[in-house]
């Protein structure tokens, strides 16, 4: 997928270039903080308009509790948080050009620990608008497997998909994972290499990058989808969008699949 936080005034052209060059999967979020969701939309209207169909784009957005916004809200503060996140969800349909999402998620609870009333009420204002056929699945980011394990056990409508920051250094979040996967829920993975970069610029890794042809990025993103994990990426340059893309054409042999698994121990 490809993620469009923190392009500010270059969103439309990257999101543009990124579904010229392949992606179909866009992650964007109605948090004008780090998002403008409605450039998103003008390189998604603008894709709609050459021919592509809407059947053939993955459109994922968020709704973001006030506590991760500024003061740019899609929504009335004071009303209750089952409203708000409807009146986001409508904004994200105009952003986005479309009158329906594929993917809603939740962009993270309002506490580290633990599930507050305010994030069972959003969930179930989620689970509504999946139910209206709104958007035709649910996830949420940015949560510890505590929470994870929670939401699935109160969700009426259960998370499809979590998205989390992924770090070599706890297994790229082996917990998260096994759980996710023990559920039916894929687990969507970004800053693989803006978080590791530490790890990957192990000797180890520069020789599997020389040995194999290909670059950090592939084989990083090559690695993920083997171990189970769809990947994100933010790249800004058209190149960097292709060879990411090219993740898809190869396979890492296991010694080498386990040497990324391990790589930060």
């Amino acid at each position: 997928m490809y993620g469009t936080a923190w392009k500010e005034d270059r969103t439309e052209e990257l999101t543009r270039l990124a579904l010229d060059s392949g992606f179909s999967g866009i992650d964007t979020a109605n948090q004008r903080k780090h998002y403008v969701e409605a450039a998103v939309g003008d390189a998604v209207a603008a894709a709609l308009a050459g021919g592509r169909p809407r059947s053939g784009l993955f459109l994922q957005t968020k709704f973001t509790f006030e506590g991760g916004q500024d003061q740019r809200l899609p929504y009335d503060p004071a009303a209750p948080v089952a409203v708000q996140v409807e009146q986001s969800f409508a904004s994200s349909l105009a952003h986005l050009h479309t009158d329906y999402l594929d993917s809603y998620v939740l962009h993270g609870p309002t506490s580290r620990v633990g599930l507050k009333p305010a994030d069972r009420e959003a969930w179930r204002a989620m689970e509504a608008l999946a139910r209206a056929g709104k958007t035709r699945l649910l996830g949420v980011s940015n949560v510890s497997l505590e929470q994870l394990r929670a939401l699935v056990e109160f969700a009426e409508v259960k998370p499809a998909f979590v998205q989390n920051r992924c770090f070599a250094r706890n297994g790229w979040d082996r917990a998260v994972r096994e759980f996710a996967g023990a559920h039916d829920c894929v687990y969507q993975g970004f800053s693989l290499l803006t978080a590791n970069r530490q790890e990957l610029a192990a000797p180890a890794v520069t020789r599997l990058v020389r040995e194999t042809g290909r670059s950090l990025a592939e084989i990083v993103f090559r690695f993920a989808l083997q171990i189970g994990i769809l990947p994100l990426t933010g790249t800004t340059r058209v190149e960097h969008m292709l060879l990411d893309l090219g993740c898809e054409d190869f396979e890492l042999e296991p010694k080498n699949q386990a040497l990324l698994e391990s790589i930060a121990r």
